[in-house]
């Protein structure tokens, strides 16, 4: 009976830190990408944009890319479970190419809590995101 009685505690024990780190963790959702004014190459060509997106030393992956767009808006949606307040936002834009891609510019942003609309001036043209962090 006392081995019973021990093995409640220790499963009780458990469940109580299992609760405490789920509620310690937090998540960052990017969404809502869009570009203005991005431009091509030197010769006028308009570009294909596409994005990759990092929280933190995480990768998060990359948007489609558009082809002949100067003013984008990309559907994807990017999520970090593991990434917290004062982690960095980082977003790259990149023109798509045959052989090498160009780089348009970079974002930072410095993730806080709750919900933010960010306007970032890049290179050449304007990056706009949105993200969320869910504690």
């Amino acid at each position: 009976m006392a081995v019973f009685h021990g093995l409640r505690l220790v499963s009780l024990a458990v469940l109580m830190l299992a609760s405490q780190l789920d509620s310690a963790s937090a998540a960052v959702r990017v969404f809502g990408l869009h570009a203005r004014d991005l431009t091509g190459d030197p010769f006028g060509n308009y570009p294909d944009p596409y994005v990759k997106v990092w929280c933190g030393s995480s990768f998060g992956g990359q948007t489609e890319f558009h082809k002949d767009n100067n003013n984008p808006s990309w559907s994807a949606e990017f999520n970090f479970p593991n990434c917290n307040p004062y982690d960095k936002l980082k977003l790259e834009v990149w023109d798509k190419d045959l052989n090498f891609d160009d780089h348009l510019g970079t974002c930072y942003t410095w993730v806080k809590n709750g919900t933010f609309y960010v306007t970032c001036h890049l290179d050449y043209g304007s990056l706009f995101l949105e993200y969320e962090l869910k504690q």
